[in-house]
């Protein structure tokens, strides 16, 4: 039997698109925007264990988690994947811009490759749902080495109402940003 939030779909070639021109047109104000979440982005580094010295940024947008990251581990490489152009196009400016192999693709299509010691998220998983959820899940394990990490810093809400209403405004408003946290059940 389908739940609620199972019987409103959203189409995710339709999202990609969406997302794609939505942050590129956001990408010169994204920094100011986020600042607000730097706080999550730096915490998403300090449980990190040491030693890692290859990461996999899941929606690396400008890159401003990677401070942070790359201070703590300055012998990282990071790869990271972003659906938006305008994003990555920051991240060749940033100072640790020559450990970064970056990617502009959706998550779905995109290879991860693998043996990493870690991957990371930070205020991009919100966008799918738990079916899209449970395939980059499995994406994310297979491409970690034994006993890697993948640490994911975003929002959630915290009951299936509330996901089902994000998410029902995002299918009826398509025009406009709208997120589609789920609760840690989904």
């Amino acid at each position: 039997m389908e739940t609620k939030m199972e019987q409103v779909r959203i189409d995710l070639a339709e999202r990609n698109r969406y997302m794609r021109k939505f942050f590129d047109e956001k990408a010169d104000g994204f920094d100011d925007v986020h600042m607000s979440l730097l706080e999550s982005k730096r915490a998403v580094t300090e449980v990190l264990p040491n030693g890692i010295r290859n990461v996999l940024d899941l929606g690396v947008g400008t890159g401003m988690e990677l401070y942070a990251l790359t201070e703590r581990f300055p012998d990282v490489h990071i790869t990271g994947i972003d659906i938006s152009p305008n994003m990555t196009s920051y991240l060749e400016k940033r100072p640790f811009a020559k450990q970064i192999t970056c990617i502009v693709g959706d998550f779905f299509e995109t290879d991860f490759g693998e043996g990493y010691d870690a991957v990371i998220s930070t205020s991009a998983l919100h966008h799918f749902d738990s079916a899209c959820k449970a395939v980059l899940y499995r994406k994310i394990f297979a491409c970690l080495r034994p006993g890697g990490y993948f640490v994911n810093s975003d929002r959630f809400v915290d009951t299936e109402e509330e996901a089902l209403e994000f998410y029902r405004y995002f299918v009826d408003n398509p025009d406009r940003h709208g997120d589609t946290p789920l609760t840690v059940e989904l």
